[in-house]
């Protein structure tokens, strides 16, 4: 086999990556270890409305409910109500929402194997296991888009993300205060470092959590998080698709390397304030796909992409990440502190005008001019983390 491109891992990113390529110009292959595309989740399933038009394949049966806004827990049970104007995200089914992608990718003229695992890459030739029969790929340039263990980006000897938090999640019946609303708890006794979470649908609820890495697995803090007055109060027991996973946060140094390239959560491309990785990754998918198909052709280098994904989304993942730090350093006693802060109309009234789950700096640009700085530059690290 000999294509231009060839896209390793079937989730978002790789799917829009072989759809720009593709679309580009360049024989695409995509490939898959899985034997089904979307499986197994591991994902809130909660994208803004930004990821979704990014995605380009519209509101489809893939939309289980849509949320306007959050309720937003301190340690201390004290309710923050942050409600946006219209529809902020929707809660999706990622396995048809992943497979729509896919679909979109072969609309587009992009090949497929599923049941096939990237083994290794040298001068050109990617070796595979497909269907347990080990093969040869000529690829003209490899997108690496296989998440948070990345063997392309291993094999190519790109470095690692700066940090990697662990989570849980899983689904149960739900009574939520508001079906339109998603449940954030804060606090260091449940999620140290970062925060848990209610997402409704349906009379159910994904709830889990993430949290920095070290100290007790996720499990010990999800019991503790089941125990909390407010998630006592409406989870009705039980439990189903149980998932463990991780989330990068921090680009390496460099993501393209002798014909390979890091997208998605391979190459750290995830919001670090709330842990999401859809926009950014359709973001930067577009932009490897169109630059590799080129690359292919000699009409570009690969350090083109590089350029690209950091002009357009560098910034916020930069700003993201010094908020995330400054989140995990603040006590619980600062959080009641903050939360109670942001319970004040005025900066409700901020919230609602200019929030927004894929640009962050815009809503802090806004609370820093208007209120007092230094206790907003005490508790910035929470600020963004609360919103969705």
């Amino acid at each position: 086999m000999n294509y231009d491109v060839v896209v390793v891992g079937g989730g978002p990113a790789g799917a829009i990556a072989a759809k720009y390529a593709a679309k580009n110009g360049a024989s695409t292959l995509l490939i898959e270890e899985h034997a089904n595309i979307g499986s197994p989740v591991q994902c809130t399933g909660l994208i803004s409305t930004a990821a979704l038009n990014e995605c380009e394949i519209g509101a489809g049966n893939f939309v289980l409910a849509k949320m306007k806004g959050a309720f937003v827990y301190a340690p201390n049970c004290e309710e923050l109500k942050v409600e946006g104007k219209d529809v902020k995200a929707y809660v999706i089914d990622r396995k048809i929402f992943d497979r729509a992608l896919v679909e979109s990718s072969l609309d587009a003229g992009a090949d497929m194997l599923l049941k096939t695992r990237f083994t290794g890459i040298e001068r050109g030739k990617i070796s595979v296991i497909s269907n347990g029969e080990k093969k040869e790929i000529q690829a003209g340039v490899v997108i690496g888009a296989d998440g948070i263990q990345s063997s392309v980006g291993r094999a190519a000897g790109l470095g690692r993300c700066e940090k990697y938090l662990s989570g849980i999640q899983f689904e149960a019946p739900y009574a939520a205060k508001d079906p339109e609303f998603v449940e954030i708890f804060t606090g260091n006794t449940i999620a140290p470092g970062f925060f848990a979470w209610a997402v409704p649908f349906n009379g159910m609820a994904r709830i889990g959590l993430a949290k920095n890495p070290g100290a007790d697995p996720p499990l010990y803090y999800l019991e503790k998080l089941l125990k909390h007055p407010v998630v006592a109060s409406r989870y009705r027991g039980s439990r189903t698709e149980h998932v463990l996973g991780g989330i990068p946060l921090g680009p390496p140094a460099k993501t393209t390397s002798n014909g390979v390239m890091l997208v998605g959560d391979a190459a750290g491309q995830v919001k670090p304030t709330s842990g999401g990785g859809i926009y950014m990754g359709a973001v930067c998918a577009k932009i490897a796909g169109e630059v590799a198909a080129k690359a292919s052709r000699k009409e570009a280098v690969l350090n083109d992409y590089e350029k690209r994904w950091r002009g357009a989304v560098g910034r916020e993942l930069a700003i993201g990440m010094r908020i995330h730090k400054s989140f995990g350093k603040l006590s619980d006693e600062n959080l009641n502190e903050f939360i109670s802060f942001m319970n004040n109309p005025k900066i409700r009234e901020i919230i609602t005008e200019y929030g927004d789950m894929d640009h962050p700096s815009v809503l802090l640009q806004k609370l820093i001019q208007s209120g007092d700085k230094k206790q907003l530059i005490k508790l910035l690290g929470v600020a963004f983390k609360t919103l969705f």
